[in-house]
């Protein structure tokens, strides 16, 4: 499985969370594999398991961030398809060095587009781009980031930041 798919396979079994029990997490993990809908390897499965374990354990902290950044609106009251993909996002922002921010903003909007609201995007990327000035403090920058503005000759893409949008492109 590539990136993306895998990603679109945490934020699935994520959203699961919202609806059941935490302990009867273990249950739906299985579940979930089980199904019949979804072939995956033995690591592919670990993957998405051990992922979406480290973002549940740091929700806490990941919801105080996010009620910090949403003006006007409460964590309670956000679509729960939104929630999730705004903690799989901001996870992968703050805590997962080997997903550059630009890359966690753009998946963001994406699973955004594919299973939210008409506006779900949009949203995303604003409440994203406000936890991106957060990033900087929460974890020290490494060689495979992108610059937060400006030219990136590793990847070949422009970074740039207009008003309370975060906009990455290809060059």
């Amino acid at each position: 499985m590539n990136r993306k798919s895998l990603r679109e396979q945490i934020f699935k079994l994520l959203f699961r969370m919202e609806f059941n029990d935490p302990a009867e997490m273990e249950e739906q993990v299985q579940l979930f594999f089980d199904s019949g809908d979804l072939t995956v390897t033995e690591k592919d499965r670990d993957y998405i398991t051990g992922k979406c374990i480290k973002i549940v354990e740091k929700i806490p902290e990941i919801d105080s961030l996010l009620d910090e950044k949403l003006e006007g609106w409460k964590i309670s009251r956000l679509p729960k398809v939104d929630l999730t993909i705004l903690r799989l996002g901001t996870y992968e922002i703050l805590y997962d060095e080997d997903v550059p921010t630009g890359v966690a903003i753009n998946e963001a909007v994406e699973l955004g587009k594919k299973f939210g609201e008409d506006g779900s995007g949009a949203f995303i990327n604003g409440v994203l781009a406000g936890v991106t000035g957060k990033e900087r403090s929460a974890r020290p920058a490494s060689a495979g980031d992108a610059p937060a503005e400006g030219k990136d000759p590793r990847s070949g893409s422009v970074s740039e930041r207009k008003g309370e949008t975060y906009i990455t492109r290809r060059i």
